[in-house]
């Protein structure tokens, strides 16, 4: 098929029936690239020669140089089938460290092609987008490739290919089953709460559950892949061949003169063919017979390669050239590399890319065709349900549905992430070529110049006083050349973002005004600020998280290049230019200010990675907090932030993604020199219950005490002066002005506790502001259901602390932290101080007595989140500790009192600031810092005599914090490491080695199972962060590349050592010797992070010191 015009492109743009938006999503280096190739080439952009080779969608230079895609890049490609259609296709990245952009691919599209390795079968990350997949609920359709690499490589007959390709049919449809499952038990949960509900309204009896009901009556038939309903293709795209059963069955149908329906239901499955009886019939395998599709297609495919690869036999390959009717070029059939010739014949006998296209022509469904469940489902941002939204957002469901190009109909648009581009890329900077007129006019104004320019020479021999004059303003106005040249080189160089969007309805034309909506943009509220039928045109009074702007380009996406368009229709993918100014990374588009903004994008990566970079020189700092700026827009998962330490932090998603945004920085968006520092890892701090063995698993208590030892532990119990501690851990810590006292406890939280705690983050923020608000007297609106998610989050906490000292403690809890909204609780066990809950908003129908708040109750709360945010061990952030407070007095004077009141109004405003900020980690200290300042200025004002310890409040913060520091002390402290999960595919010839970089480096398998039908194994472990660094690499090299992890966070765990232990015990002094030089783990970790963080290490630089001996003297 040869190049198609623009022209034709915009046109079939406007049939939406016929447009179909799919991206490819596999494993990584399973051939999604490959694939694009042939589909590209089949349109004529590329040769087809060059299809697998070029790898045209991946643009990059290190793209190419590694072998992996790194970006989600589109394409639009036309195919004729009767009808003509436009297909939009983007093909996205494998690695795990770049699912985000899978996850920006995927919210664009209707359909999706899975790509899988006929050899490797489903590896993780398969599983991973088949989900994504599902969670955005687009239809798949599946390509098994690399089937050329069961002939070559593994070397299997037809009848064993047949058994294999069906084992990796049933793990594909064992994964999308198992999402299926987990959805319908959900929903007919659902309906069974609902169902019991009416029945105990209705005081009927005992019910019985029928789990499996639900599945019996849901349909699930079109959830499946299966080649005979057309969903599968079965390819080589290396080697540019691909099939689908009906191509098979169209082409047996003329021959054997048997129904091309019957084929296609028998082509696939238990049947053969009896040549006696000339019928087909059931049972191959119990009769040992060949079925079908091994006899009729894939004993065709391996006699090929049989015949062009392995033996080379030129006569057979020349007869089976005119047989199958196909031209072959001569220089192919000389070719050295068999190969060349393969993919000569294949390409034309089974072109991959009709087979492909055609599929996704029938079985993809159309823009037109959204179902009411997506729809739904895109527009409940949040917690909110699709029927709390506003009447007039939910009228533009039916603008998705009917989803016209009418001039009435409003435009909505998403924005699913920001890409640069290079100014030169632009279609407006493009070099065009020229017509004959322009060629003719160049020619003759080159003459001219030359002309002139012989004329001056001559000038210039014949000497002159006025000449020189004349040479020396033609020196000044090089000179201004010079600079406007380099004025428009910068310019040139200027990074230009397009977004990357799709049309949901209506047509976006260029110059149009819009409203881009921000991912909080609440339309219920914008809705009262505006007049009713506003447009962007209008002049209107600001709403949160929505702006105005006018649509400066659009562009058709072609890969590496851009086209320019005037207006794209709806259910098209394109470019939108201009926008940098209005969107971050992502957003929603829309002239209807009642559009709600869409649901956030899944993304599976957290990112994980913190790297500290700074410039090689610092006069160019600007320039590095511009190029982190644009970098920070340009990928949608990293992030830029600045620490309290004034560091500039960028945070990837893994090591592999951290390169390109460091190249990215340094090439593309600071042009300047960098440096980056060692990768800098998360820890968190906790406390445990008290071991019961000691180090060499004897019982605590039992031993002999040895008198020789350095007694640490002592060192480490000596407190400062107004400092007790009893047996028990309370501590009790008294002011500096000795006007209040403070009594705190540590203690550890259940891990269960610690893991709904860090679930639940944003039910806590959303709690957290309604007491705000209480507190101001002012009253949050808070939906249904998100008021239910509280009630039964409350519930599970309660669950799960169960026993005598938690008796009551969910009621009793004072705040969350650090943040407000941590994994840390602060509990309030202050006899006699009964304080308005945190669960206010569930109690706000029950009018309870108000609850007293106590004078400078938020000082204690201050204290408490500064605690948290920073940990005594090495200043990181605590988890799963609940300090209690369980004494509390104060003796306030008179002048005091009247500052209290003025350091209450101050305080209020203190959580503002806090919530606002949760994006870095400054605030907290911020927020206490401010609150002081104010009171004292407060106070001075009020003309109330201060202390010289300082405003009271603020003595009281620091006596708050220094007391949860020392009742955390008081109990055995841990650190706790961030790990990855590690899925590693390996030989079993390599095993060994994989198991050796995994112990070495801290790892610790949880399981191993072997691939069926293949050498594969897969291993599952569990890898500390910090460990990571250079572990892809170390396991290639030791495996000469055989084996290849993907590591993705996991959790939090506790490291088991102590970092304070010393031997104490005569065992351990025999098993670890007086220094314990066997080293310790934690206290490794933790004197690293002191290290960076400029804080005392306690180490010996020398140790056993003495003077060196030498031969010559003292002999």
């Amino acid at each position: 098929m040869g190049h198609t015009s623009l022209e034709k492109i915009i046109a079939l743009q406007k049939k939406t029936p016929h447009i179909r938006n799919l991206c490819i999503l596999a494993h990584v280096d399973h051939g999604k690239t490959t694939l694009a190739d042939c589909l590209v080439a089949s349109n004529g952009i590329i040769s087809s020669r060059l299809a697998g080779k070029l790898r045209y969608l991946d643009s990059r230079e290190d793209e190419q140089i590694r072998g992996i895609t790194m970006k989600s890049s589109a394409i639009s490609l036309h195919y004729t089938t009767g009808n003509e259609y436009l297909i939009n296709l983007i093909d996205s990245p494998g690695h795990v460290d770049f699912s985000s952009e899978v996850s920006t691919a995927v919210r664009l599209c209707d359909g999706a092609i899975v790509v899988v390795d006929a050899v490797e079968g489903v590896c993780p990350q398969t599983q991973v987008v088949l989900r994504q997949a599902w969670l955005e609920n687009i239809r798949p359709v599946l390509v098994i490739n690399k089937i050329d690499r069961l002939i070559v490589e593994l070397k299997l007959t037809s009848q064993e290919a047949y058994t294999h390709l069906q084992k990796i049919l049933e793990q594909v449809n064992a994964v999308t089953g198992s999402l299926f499952t987990s959805k319908v038990l959900e929903e007919r949960a659902e309906k069974d709460a609902e169902a019991q509900s009416s029945c105990t309204e209705n005081g009927s009896g005992d019910q019985v559950y029928d789990w499996s009901a639900g599945l019996e009556e849901t349909d699930d038939s079109d959830l499946y892949f299966s080649p005979d309903r057309g969903n599968v293709v079965f390819a080589s795209a290396i080697d540019g061949w691909g099939f689908s059963i009906h191509q098979f069955a169209e082409m047996y149908s003329q021959k054997m003169g048997i129904r091309s329906s019957v084929l296609l239901k028998t082509l696939w499955g238990d049947f053969y063919l009896n040549a006696k009886a000339k019928k087909i019939m059931k049972g191959a395998q119990s009769k040992g017979k060949k079925p079908l599709f091994v006899q009729l297609v894939l004993d065709n495919i391996w006699s090929m390669y049989d015949a062009v690869v392995t033996r080379r036999d030129k006569e057979k390959v020349e007869k089976m050239v005119t047989s199958l009717g196909l031209k072959v070029m001569s220089r192919d059939l000389r070719h050295s590399d068999p190969k060349v010739l393969l993919s000569a014949i294949c390409s034309q006998w089974l072109p991959v890319s009709q087979a492909v296209l055609s599929m996704v022509c029938e079985k993809l469904p159309s823009p037109a065709e959204i179902s009411a469940e997506r729809v739904e489902k895109l527009m409940s941002v949040g917690a909110r349900r699709f029927d709390s939204l506003p009447e007039q957002t939910q009228e533009l469901k039916k603008a998705f549905l009917d989803c016209s190009a009418d001039e009435t109909a409003p435009v909505i648009v998403f924005v699913s992430k920001m890409f640069a581009v290079d100014s030169k890329a632009l279609p407006q900077n493009k070099q065009r070529p020229l017509t004959q007129e322009e060629i003719a006019q160049r020619r003759e104004q080159a003459r001219q110049r030359h002309a002139e320019r012989q004329a001056a020479n001559q000038s210039a021999e014949s000497p002159g006083s006025a000449d020189t004059g004349g040479m020396e303003v033609t020196g000044d106005q090089q000179l201004l050349e010079a600079l406007s040249v380099k004025t428009a080189v910068e310019e040139d160089n200027k990074e230009h973002f397009v977004a990357f969007a799709r049309v949901y309805s209506g047509v976006l034309r260029k110059g149009q005004k819009v409203f881009v909506l921000g991912p909080k943009y609440d339309p219920s509220l914008a809705l009262r600020a505006l007049p009713e039928g506003c447009s962007a045109a209008d002049v209107l009074p600001s709403v949160p998280h929505m702006a105005c702007c006018t649509v400066d380009s659009l562009y058709l996406l072609m890969g590496r290049e851009l086209e320019e368009l005037d207006e794209v229709p709806t259910g098209n993918v394109l470019g939108i230019g201009g926008m940098e100014e209005f969107i971050l990374k992502s957003a929603t588009i829309s002239t209807s200010p009642s559009c709600p903004p869409f649901t956030p994008l899944n993304f599976e990566a957290t990112p994980i990675v913190r790297v500290a970079v700074e410039p090689k020189h610092p006069s160019e700092m600007p320039k590095l907090v511009r190029g982190m700026r644009l970098l920070n827009q340009a990928d949608p998962c990293a992030e830029v932030l600045i620490q309290e330490t004034g560091e500039h932090v960028l945070v990837t998603a893994g090591e592999v993604h951290l390169q390109r945004c460091l190249d990215d920085l340094r090439e593309r968006f600071a042009k300047i020199e960098i440096s980056a520092s060692k990768p800098i890892i998360p820890f968190r701090e906790t406390v445990i219950r008290p071991p019961k063995v000691d180090m060499v698993n004897e019982d605590m208590g039992k031993q002999q005490k040895v008198a020789v030892i350095h007694q640490v532990k002592e060192e480490q119990t000596k407190y400062p002066e107004g400092v007790q501690v009893d047996s028990t851990g309370l501590v009790t810590l008294t002011t500096p002005n000795k006007m209040a006292t403070v009594g705190v406890r540590a203690i550890p939280l259940p891990e269960e506790v610690t893991r709904l705690l860090e679930d639940n983050v944003e039910l806590i923020r959303t709690m957290e502001q309604f007491s705000l608000f209480a507190w101001e007297d002012k009253t949050l609106d808070i939906n249904q259901k998100i008021l239910e998610n509280i009630q039964e989050f409350k519930v599970k906490l309660e669950s799960n602390l169960q026993g005598r000292k938690w008796r009551g403690a969910v009621e009793r809890i004072w705040a969350f932290g650090p943040r407000r909204c941590g994994p840390n609780i602060l509990l309030n066990s202050v006899e006699g101080y009964r304080r308005p809950s945190v669960w206010q908003c569930l109690e706000r129908e029950k009018e309870t007595e108000k609850a007293e708040i106590r004078d400078f109750d938020n000082s204690i709360a201050s204290g408490f989140q500064l605690a948290t945010l920073s940990g005594p061990m090495c200043e990181e952030p605590l988890m799963g500790v609940c300090f209690s407070v369980e004494t509390w007095d104060m003796k306030l004077s008179a002048p005091l009192a009247q500052q209290d009141s003025i350091d209450e109004d101050s305080q209020t405003a203190e959580p503002n600031i806090d919530n606002q900020n949760e994006s870095s980690d400054t605030h907290e200290t911020n927020a206490s810092s401010a609150s002081s300042n104010r009171s004292r200025s407060g106070a001075e004002a009020a003309g109330s005599s201060v202390d010289c310890y300082g405003p009271f409040s603020g003595q009281l913060i620091a006596a708050m914090k220094e007391a949860c520091r020392y009742a955390f002390q008081a109990k055995p402290q841990r650190l706790m490491a961030a790990m990855y999960t590690c899925e590693i595919m390996a030989t079993a010839e390599v095993l060994g080695r994989v198991y050796a970089v995994l112990s070495k480096r801290e790892g610790r398998v949880l399981q191993e199972e072997m691939k069926e039908g293949t050498d594969m194994f897969i291993i599952k472990a569990v890898l500390p962060v910090a460990e990571s660094f250079g572990f892809a690499d170390e396991i290639r090299k030791r495996t000469s590349g055989l084996a290849s992890p993907q590591l993705v966070f996991s959790h939090w765990e506790v490291i088991s050592s102590d970092p304070f232990w010393v031997p104490t015990t005569e065992e351990e002094y025999l098993h670890f010797g007086e220094k314990a030089d066997s080293s310790n783990q934690a206290l490794k970790y933790m004197n690293a992070v002191r290290r960076r963080k400029g804080l005392y290490v306690e180490e010996k630089i020398v140790e056993h010191a003495e003077k060196q001996r030498t031969l010559s003297k003292n002999k």
